[in-house]
């Protein structure tokens, strides 16, 4: 399924909509935790099996993005967007069937397995597309379009809650909240894949410079460079960082204050998760905007150094100042959502645009790998100090020194990158005929 090539006089700006009606309706599974409490009481399951989907999510977000990034490339957004949309859309309507007939396991293929999918080809489906058209932004581009993936929750969480409220939240409640979701999104994603459209020529913007120029690497080559895997520890150490606190965030500033005169309601504890989304989603285009004007390495020096002196505020002064503690977090998850806006850019400056949507799916298995990592050593280490028997802020400390040390390797890793190895340069000969046969095959 080839995407139409623009018409002469298409306005590039037509092309980021299309991104972000993707992107806003998988950025739903942020708001996954809206459906915990009433699953969890309907089917009778404890709060790791509830979490089960969400995580099985993440994973395939990862591995469907490093394995499929290939076929995107070569496919292009228009086929992405569509896989993206029946696979994210029958995870729901599949866990609709499992909530109706009470069945948790076909809310685990459906909403996990399946809906995973959906995740990561949905991702990935623009970040090629948005860069050729914005040559001269290309941090903006993708910033804008990955942003909705971190604003999704703050349409889907509220969404999600007033259906749970007026269809109940027993199974049979559940199954249609499921049911809406999927056909809801299903429409609002074909918009996308409808108006996403590939750029005439290779310099969609006069006086922009040329999407081939520089180094151009393919995705198989990619993975033999040192660069990519410096920029996977990069990407891993920041998003490790950055989920710690935002897959804990209402406990975790509840825990802080729980011994002072600053106590911290469950409404306050809600507030400061909204913040922490609101954050995550401005942090994708205002800090990755910024990028295009100081450099990618500089950014990233940004994310990992500032990041690792808010994480030893919060541990050294967070428990006696509220502000400070809001302060910090919400600095650390908009670097949380930078990170993610960013690393596209940073691969195409690396890697040139040749097949930059496979090596950034592949990168994301860095992605799946934090999202494990992050809450388990939030959490294993909180457990493990509550037994000791410690409570408050005492819960975290240990866990936040961790976090610093993460980001200083990220630090030094990003300070590592160097330009590509010529070796690994594709042959201009071969460049030139195979984006004249990839012209070719989409008029």
């Amino acid at each position: 399924m080839s995407p139409p090539v623009a018409p002469a006089g298409w306005s590039r700006w037509l092309v980021p909509p299309a991104a972000l009606a993707v992107h806003l309706s998988i950025g739903q599974a942020y708001a996954w935790s809206v459906f915990k409490p009433p699953l969890e009481s309907a089917l009778g399951l404890s709060g790791t099996q509830s979490a089960l989907p969400f995580q099985l999510g993440i994973v395939m977000l990862g591995l469907s993005a490093a394995f499929g990034g290939t076929l995107v490339e070569r496919n292009g957004p228009r086929w992405a967007m569509t896989v993206a949309l029946i696979c994210f859309s029958s995870g729901f309507l599949l866990s609709s069937l499992g909530a109706w007939t009470e069945q948790y396991w076909l809310i685990v293929l459906g909403y996990g397995f399946v809906g995973g999918i959906g995740l990561g080809i949905g991702y990935i489906s623009p970040v090629s597309t948005l860069i050729k058209w914005f040559p001269d932004r290309p941090g903006m581009a993708t910033g804008i379009a990955i942003m909705g993936f971190g604003g999704g929750a703050l349409i889907a969480s509220p969404w999600s809650a007033q259906m749970l409220e007026s269809f109940g939240t027993d199974s049979s409640g559940i199954a249609l909240a499921f049911l809406v979701h999927g056909l809801a999104y299903a429409v609002f994603m074909s918009l996308g894949v409808l108006l996403v459209r590939v750029p005439r020529t290779e310099k969609p913007v006069e006086g922009a410079p040329s999407t081939l120029q520089g180094p151009q690497v393919s995705a198989r080559n990619a993975v033999r460079t040192p660069q990519f895997w410096l920029l996977w520890i990069v990407l891993c150490m920041n998003v490790t960082a950055g989920i710690g606190i935002l897959e804990k965030a209402a406990p975790m500033i509840t825990d802080f204050f729980a011994d002072t005169s600053m106590s911290v309601s469950a409404s306050a504890a809600a507030g400061f998760v909204a913040l922490l989304s609101a954050a995550n989603m401005a942090g994708r285009i205002g800090w990755s905007s910024t990028s295009d004007l100081i450099g990618r390495k500089n950014i990233y020096r940004v994310y990992l150094g500032v990041g690792a002196v808010m994480y030893a505020l919060i541990a050294l002064f967070g428990d006696s100042s509220k502000p400070l503690f809001v302060l910090c977090a919400f600095v650390i998850l908009s670097f949380y959502g930078g990170g993610f806006a960013t690393i596209p850019a940073y691969l195409k400056d690396l890697f040139g645009t040749y097949e930059v949507g496979a090596i950034h799916g592949r990168l994301l298995t860095a992605w799946s790998t934090a999202g494990v990592l992050g809450p388990l050593i939030v959490n294993w280490i909180a457990d493990r100090q509550e037994e000791a028997g410690k409570h408050g802020s005492a819960l975290y400390g240990v866990s936040f020194l961790i976090m610093i040390g993460l980001l200083v390797v990220g630090f030094v890793a990003n300070e590592l990158v160097r330009p590509v190895d010529a070796r690994h340069h594709i042959p201009a000969p071969r460049k030139a005929a195979d984006v004249k046969r990839q012209q070719s095959e989409s008029a």
